[in-house]
């Protein structure tokens, strides 16, 4: 019996593949190894097949398999929704809550305090001492309405 070149190779260029992504994780190497796993399997069970024709079908399953992965996979990963969609986002915690004005809003700019912190609003021109609701954020201000 002797030994089957292409098979080997192709073995191989899929371990390489699949340890190369252990090492460099990204997804990226992992789709090729599968790619070269089934060129594996179709010259392990179909022996024949031209180089060329071997190494066309690698190309065309990589590409096809890295496009599965990134139309259905890593896509849908974006799409998951937190349990805490404001918790890197501080200022958006504050929506809804109606504190009194700190410092009173003149041309569209004042203060107030929430815990231990200040924070600069934006909206209509308000006495000190009014009570106003947090309605939005921008950045590290926040947009405030009287309550």
């Amino acid at each position: 019996m002797s030994m089957r070149w292409d098979v080997v190779a192709w073995a191989a260029i899929a371990l390489l593949l699949f340890a190369a992504e252990t090492l460099a994780p990204g997804a990226f190497m992992l789709w090729m190894g599968f790619a070269a796993a089934a060129v594996f399997l179709g010259v392990l069970f179909v022996p024949g097949i031209p180089l060329l024709a071997q190494v066309a079908a690698f190309v065309v399953l990589s590409f096809v398999s890295i496009q599965v992965y990134r139309k259905w996979i890593r896509d849908k990963g974006r799409e998951r929704q937190s349990d805490h969609p404001t918790l890197n986002r501080r200022a958006f915690q504050h929506v809804g809550r109606v504190v009194p004005l700190d410092q009173p809003i003149v041309a569209g700019r004042g203060r107030v305090k929430i815990g231990d912190a200040f924070w600069v609003v934006e909206g209509d021109d308000l006495p000190v001492g009014t009570p106003v609701r947090v309605v939005d954020s921008d950045g590290v201000s926040l947009r405030v309405e009287p309550a």
